[in-house]
């Protein structure tokens, strides 16, 4: 079959196996260029890892440090008729590159939250792995079923105790104009936290902590962002930011409950950029357009890619991290330069949907928002037959 990006709103319903597969190619050349790096992780558990900043970590760990890596997610595979997810093709393409390098690489397709998934993972790791030096989250999901009750949350991005107005860019009309995001209710709140804050990578560790498979000196981080002035209303005064305050929470527990094997727990602040959950954010789209007009102008525009080598470099593994007064990591430091951010709100008063593509890079947006999902990747022949189906070795 011809694969053609099948986009509807903030989410392509299929993605093309062979720009996936380019797509971490690429990024692995980068990884490449820059290692390899001596001293850092040997054994990996990415909990997150078929996309965006967790499929980075991957291949950072993989290509930079000569890492043996154990990636988790939850993704669709595909049918003779249908395409697979894009974390799927990325998934097969890095077991593949890092097989090749002679490394040991696995994924296991599960429900990362559930107990059962957590017992498989644990059950691989003593048979083929030895014990796990860094334990990465970046899981990215709507909802979350829990593990003890059985009870399904789903998270919401409402701003808390007023309403929030602000300009936005609807992507499909390429329209700039307003939207109003009603507050939520305590409910709602509560619900975003049980997706979105610390407690399934408190029960993660908790779970290899038993277990016995963490070594000695282990570090685990976790991904979030912050932002700044404009985006403060959605990711700080929000319910997301409810979700935040307990990540931070979970990374202060973590640090004790690891301080007898000398481990460590962090926060990591990183860059906005496009991905999956970020496209369906309200006000991140322009935000992001505007952003990356700005800083390919300074020449400090940095993808998911970029940040992770950065944080493995500057940051979990340096002498002299990079820490905030909340001792979290921080890599999103070029973009909340004051002159970028200045620059971006001077812009964000003046966009228009007559002047979008004059004012920001709406088409880098657009071009990397397609990236996630394999197409417009160099050197492919979006023209040729192209079969989905790949076969995994999947877990």
């Amino acid at each position: 079959m011809i694969i053609s990006p099948k986009v509807r709103g903030f989410i392509c319903i299929n993605a093309h196996p062979q720009g996936c597969a380019a797509n971490v190619q690429q990024q692995i050349e980068y990884i490449k260029s820059k290692g390899p790096y001596a001293d850092g992780p040997k054994n990996v558990l990415i909990v997150g890892s078929s996309t965006g900043y967790g499929l980075a970590s991957r291949i950072t760990a993989v290509f930079g440090y000569g890492a043996n890596t154990l990636g988790v997610f939850f993704e669709k595979p595909p049918t003779e008729r249908k395409t697979a997810s894009a974390g799927y093709y990325n998934a097969v393409a890095l077991d593949q590159a890092a097989n090749a390098a002679g490394l040991y690489a696995k994924s296991v397709n599960g429900d990362a939250f559930s107990t059962g998934c957590k017992e498989k993972v644990i059950e691989e790791i003593k048979a083929n792995m030895g014990k796990i030096d860094l334990v990465v989250y970046s899981l990215a999901s709507p909802r979350r079923q829990d593990p003890v009750s059985g009870d399904v949350y789903t998270s919401t991005l409402k701003p808390i105790g007023h309403s929030y107005t602000a300009k936005d860019l609807n992507t499909d009309t390429q329209r700039v104009g307003e939207i109003t995001v009603e507050p939520a209710n305590d409910e709602e709140i509560a619900s975003t936290v049980k997706v979105m804050g610390g407690e399934d990578w408190q029960l993660w560790i908790d779970a290899l902590v038993k277990a016995d498979v963490l070594a000695d000196g282990v570090k685990t981080v976790a991904y979030t962002y912050l932002g700044e002035k404009l985006t403060w209303p959605i990711y700080g005064q929000a319910t997301i930011g409810k979700a935040k305050e307990d990540l931070d929470h979970a990374a202060g527990e973590l640090c004790e409950q690891l301080s007898g094997l000398n481990g460590s727990a962090h926060v990591c602040v990183l860059k906005a950029v496009v991905t999956q959950a970020s496209s369906a954010i309200p006000v991140m789209p322009l935000y992001l357009s505007i952003l990356f007009k700005v800083m390919q102008a300074e020449g400090t525009h940095e993808g998911c890619i970029e940040q992770l080598q950065r944080l493995f470099t500057e940051c979990l593994y340096s002498d002299n991290p990079r820490v905030d007064d909340a001792n979290r990591f921080r890599v999103d430091e070029l973009e909340l330069n004051p002159d970028v951010q200045t620059k971006v709100e001077v812009i964000w008063s003046q966009v228009t949907t007559e002047n979008l593509h004059e004012l920001s890079d709406f088409s880098l947006y657009q071009t990397e928002f397609l990236r996630l999902f394999g197409f417009g990747v160099e050197g492919i022949d979006y023209e040729a037959e192209t079969m989905p189906l790949v076969e995994a070795n999947f877990l």
